[in-house]
């Protein structure tokens, strides 16, 4: 949520049409930023389908559809985030190049309503497969994912305002999303003949294997909070670093990644899984120097790196704790 787009210092101010170049450049960077949306929506799918091949349940196809689902539900989220940025603060300058682009006519905001539409659609066009394999559940879990994508900065309820989007990552990414790819992939496997049930029943394991990816992609949120914290106290959020400040941010990350590494270990130790799940440790140069970047870097424009920065390392991370955890035994 919240991406800083690149800044194009070129684009014109007198009110003229950018060329059809950078029209597609601002689309293919809000829809598709392969450096960030990507990354951090897939980061938990890797996790389930790791627990899901050592439970023997691997089922990649309905995974992969399950993914592209999930992702353009989080699109969409993108979308009615800089929606709502657009058209209750169009003076505010968070993101220039988008505002530069409502002024001239590259982007309007009844577009922007449009394109979230469409990734809806899209995602609905994926519900008539994924409930024939896994039933209501899919459903249950399709609604969680939507209301919580739109409400992040949209709506009467939008919990960024209000400072409660840490927990809501972390349990989303951690475990709402490594769960239900768990579950699609089980009910695929097993018939699913009482999907409440299976859902009910799945291992307890598929709740926590999960929490360190999700504590990762709250990293990567927070950055931005860090990165927009003046921008965010003159719209009236309450975000941990409007409230606590940038210091307070910072070691919540640092918190959060720290636990990311931790907890492999654990899940060595109390879950019974090989020691290839440490496999993780293996990023701990590259979490280092992002966390390093994180507590040292001061200027805003410094600071824009990092959040696909981090969001490379939650994939990173994910891959080799899926591969761990398909390798135990």
């Amino acid at each position: 949520m919240g991406e800083q787009l690149p800044l194009d210092p070129a684009a014109p101010r007198d009110g003229q049409p950018r060329a059809s170049g950078a029209a597609r450049s601002i689309w293919v960077d809000l829809l598709l930023y392969p450096t960030h949306t990507l990354p951090t929506a897939a980061a938990p799918v890797l996790v389930g389908l790791g627990v899901a091949y050592h439970d023997r349940v691997f089922a990649p196809v309905p995974a992969a559809v399950g993914f592209l689902g999930s992702w353009v539900i989080h699109v969409a989220g993108v979308f009615t985030d800089n929606h709502e940025l657009l058209r209750k603060h169009p003076g505010m300058e968070e993101h220039p190049e988008l505002t530069r682009a409502i002024e001239n006519g590259t982007l309007r905001l009844s577009t922007l309503r449009w394109a979230i539409a469409a990734c809806l659609a899209l995602a609905l066009l994926t519900a008539p497969y994924l409930v024939r394999i896994g039933g209501g559940p899919v459903l249950a879990l399709g609604a969680i994912g939507i209301a919580v994508s739109l409400s992040y900065n949209g709506g009467p309820w939008a919990y960024v305002r209000r400072g409660l989007a840490d927990p809501v990552f972390l349990l989303v990414f951690g475990v709402v999303a490594v769960a239900g790819t768990y579950y699609i992939q089980a009910a695929a496997s097993e018939g699913a003949p009482a999907p409440w049930r299976l859902l009910g029943s799945l291992p307890l394991p598929v709740f926590l294997v999960g929490l360190p990816a999700g504590a990762i992609v709250t990293s990567v949120m927070l950055i931005d909070d860090i990165r927009d914290r003046e921008f965010d106290e003159a719209k009236g959020w309450r975000t941990g670093t409007v409230r606590r400040g940038r210091g307070w941010t910072r070691a919540e990350i640092t918190l959060l990644v720290a636990f990311a590494y931790l907890a492999p270990v654990a899940f060595w130790v109390a879950l019974e899984f090989d020691a290839w799940v440490l496999l993780p440790l293996a990023s701990v140069p590259l979490g280092a120097r992002i966390l390093h970047a994180v507590r040292t870097r001061q200027r805003r424009t410094d600071q824009i790196p990092l959040t696909p920065e981090m969001a490379r390392l939650a994939l990173v991370h994910s891959a080799l704790l899926g591969l761990g955890l398909a390798l135990s035994s």
